[in-house]
């Protein structure tokens, strides 16, 4: 008997054109029922369509492309965000209200959460010296050098804006890493154990650093006034991100099993979503209780999860632990993860790209991020390793970057944002260029294998 085995066609390049074609009149009765300076409810509804419908677009045809899909978010945002030069002001008041703000940053926490679910706890305490090292590099390198490129181009500002840059340049993309390695079918690779490892360890160590550099510009109270540079406070911020990393995943190992297997006693459905929610909401906001950014707080609890906890959860013919718990997750995430790119996007000003220096600007920053992780590959040990590969592998800042970057427009020191704009669209093109070039180096200089052999 034979079988016929039917595939899915993506949706042809003119379903996205009647997409955009809906999407119109949206977005010009957003700006109606808004002002520049002013949303309505009605207005705010059309907005996160128009939001929504851009990233899913933008997503798709940098998927087709061969590109991650965050980055073709961040684009169609940045376009959206730039009608203004066309002389339509309709969606300015999206850039600055609440409401979008709000489910952006519960977007922000969400995708933390996720790469702490896709982090491997027990792999992350045994990644070998070669991670280790390598991810102390590529932390230290990145942020000094982007400090020096900082101070060089905005002589004006004080030395936290320096070192707030800097930090921006530490993170680096798990996600965007890993799926090239899969692709090219070398995820068992020494390299590819040593980068991904190295990764992980790379973005907890740029969470702490976030968090001190955040801690000190947002000490700053008036405007002239520069914090100074003392031991003390940075090793209290320090101290208490490493201690508040190490009792939430500790009380999360004891703690989270339990509260999820007492949700089993439930019938109702949605336990496993609600529980799973509150336990990321509750860890997030005792991180910001204690001095720290939520997202630390979500990076932690997500860190802690494991598939045996839902075991006691059955979907119709199968227990919840035998799908990924991001599954569980993805109804909610996949509609609020984009509003933040997409946002970070519409805050991008072109203007300030049409200048000079700040291209210049963001050209250094590019040079001094793509060094910095070329730097960080010494740290390999092992013999026989491509140290080219591992810098290239840790180069790419994704949506780890983006979050730094939009953390940095967000924070308020001495009643300023601590980017300006000018500042912060050079970072987002530093973050694009690096996300953008890692596929096609990582394919030329590690040579896709068949899983066969």
């Amino acid at each position: 008997m034979e079988v016929k085995v039917t595939t899915r066609k993506r949706p042809s390049l003119g379903c996205w054109l009647v997409l955009l074609a809906l999407a119109t009149p949206l977005v010009i009765i957003a700006g109606e029922n808004g002002s520049s300076t002013h949303i309505t409810v009605s207005g705010v509804f059309f907005s996160l369509v128009v939001l929504l419908l851009a990233a899913k677009i933008g997503g798709e045809l940098f998927e087709r492309l061969g590109q991650p899909s965050v980055l073709g978010e961040l684009l169609f945002g940045i376009i959206l965000g730039n009608l203004t030069l066309f002389g339509y002001t309709g969606l300015e008041a999206i850039k600055t209200h609440p409401g979008i703000a709000f489910a952006a940053e519960v977007g922000v926490i969400l995708l933390l959460f996720e790469v702490g679910l896709e982090s491997n706890l027990n792999g992350l305490l045994d990644v070998g010296k070669s991670a280790v090292f390598v991810a102390i590099l590529g932390i230290t390198a990145p942020m000094l050098l982007g400090y020096w490129v900082s101070s060089i181009f905005l002589p004006a500002s004080t030395w936290y804006v320096h070192l707030f840059v800097g930090a921006t340049l530490t993170a680096t993309s798990v996600g965007i890493t890993a799926r090239v390695l899969k692709d090219l079918g070398r995820m068992s690779a020494r390299e590819s154990r040593i980068i991904l490892g190295a990764a992980v360890l790379d973005d907890v160590l740029g969470l702490i650093v976030l968090a001190v550099v955040t801690g000190i510009a947002g000490s700053v109270t008036s405007v002239g006034a520069v914090p100074a540079v003392t031991v003390q406070p940075i090793l209290l911020i320090f101290s208490k991100a490493i201690a508040f990393l190490f009792v939430a995943v500790l009380l999360g190992r004891y703690l989270a099993g339990k509260v999820l297997h007492f949700g089993t006693r439930f019938r109702i459905r949605g336990v496993p979503v609600v529980l799973t929610l509150c336990y990321c909401f509750v860890v997030s906001g005792l991180s910001e209780v204690v001095g720290l950014a939520p997202i630390v707080g979500a990076f932690a609890a997500g860190l802690v999860l494991d598939k045996t906890y839902y075991q006691g959860y059955r979907k119709p013919g199968r227990y919840l632990n035998s799908v990924k718990l991001e599954d569980i997750l993805s109804p909610i995430s996949s509609v609020l993860i984009p509003v933040f790119f997409v946002l970070i996007g519409l805050r991008v000003n072109l203007e300030s790209l049409f200048s000079i220096p700040v291209l210049q600007f963001a050209s250094f920053l590019c040079i001094a991020a793509i060094l910095g992780k070329q730097i960080c590959s010494l740290g390999v040990l092992d013999k026989g390793v491509n140290r080219i590969v591992v810098g290239i592998g840790m180069i790419p800042r994704g949506e780890v970057g983006l979050i730094f970057a939009g953390i940095g427009v967000a924070t308020l020191s001495a009643g300023k944002p601590i980017f300006d704009s000018e500042t912060f669209s050079a970072v987002i093109v530093m973050v694009m260029v690096t996300t953008l070039i890692t596929p096609p180096l990582l394919t030329k200089f590690f040579p896709a294998i068949s899983e066969e052999s």
